[in-house]
């Protein structure tokens, strides 16, 4: 008989195997509260960081939980590491972990291996976790539901992997194949050039080889370009960041009230 507990459904997945897209944005602030007002602004995914923010477990699990709370997935950018980094956001019950810099087939393969439960890989079980309803969810039920309704992400930054791009895309086991635009011109000597015809290249490359076997593309986007990207058969966009938001808010009330009073100044005085 089947547990009446199941593991939450993840929006982004469905919201993809419905034949939709996938809108995301990036947290870099820790706070839940932050995390809480971009999830109630309707976005499907939140994608928070390990790699370059001082997230500790505690941090991620408090955003999984302001997410969950208004049907939210959320991301979590691991670092390279152990298995241990890989999997424990995911027992907090993070929807989805993205592995950062991936550079071969091999290490798809091994990725796969160490993030999947049985019978795609061999994923470390424990199930007493916040994914797993703490022992609710019965140990077979546990494995499949992790299996389909949490999502593993590649992220291609460099241009080494593009020698291999093929083969990483047809490993089986994965979800998406992410290509992060902002390394990739650091890699190339060109930081920050957008235009450079390599990155239009990898780019395009990158969505091909994704839809070719079944996975699906996903990268950072712009309220300029979304509408090209998905175009070009990007399924999973990113745009915008809560600092971002924050910084461009602030600086607009600032110049418009600052700059008020300084024409009010100039009047009175007639300068």
């Amino acid at each position: 008989m089947q547990s009446e507990f199941k593991m939450r459904r993840s929006r982004v997945l469905e919201n993809l195997r419905a034949g939709k897209f996938a809108l995301c944005t990036k947290t870099n602030l820790s706070d839940p509260r932050a995390s809480e007002i971009a999830a109630m602004s309707g976005f499907d995914c939140l994608w928070t960081c390990q790699e370059h923010v001082g997230n500790d477990y505690r941090s991620i699990q408090e955003q999984v939980l302001a997410t969950k709370a208004h049907d939210c997935d959320l991301l979590c950018r691991v670092p390279k590491g152990s298995y241990s980094g890989y999997i424990r956001p995911l027992e907090l019950d993070a929807t989805g972990i993205m592995i950062p810099h991936v550079m071969s087939a091999r290490e798809a393969r091994d990725i796969v291996r160490t993030t999947r439960f049985h019978p795609v890989g061999r994923r470390p079980v424990d199930g007493g976790n916040a994914d797993g309803m703490y022992c609710q969810i019965p140990f077979k039920e546990y494995l499949e539901q992790a299996n389909r309704e949490r999502f593993v992400v590649l992220q291609i930054e460099d241009p080494e992997p593009l020698e291999e791009l093929d083969a990483i895309a047809a490993v089986g086991g994965y979800d998406m194949l992410f290509f992060g635009p902002g390394d990739f011109t650091h890699s190339i000597g060109d930081p920050g050039n957008f235009d450079n015809p390599r990155v239009k290249d990898a780019r395009l490359r990158i969505a091909d080889a994704a839809n070719k076997h079944g996975k699906v593309a996903a990268t950072v986007g712009s309220m300029a370009n979304y509408r090209e990207l998905l175009d070009i058969g990007y399924r999973f966009i990113s745009i915008g960041s809560d600092v971002c938001a924050l910084a461009t808010a602030y600086s607009e009330i600032v110049r418009t009230v600052k700059g008020s009073r300084i024409q009010e100044t100039k009047n009175i005085y007639g300068k």
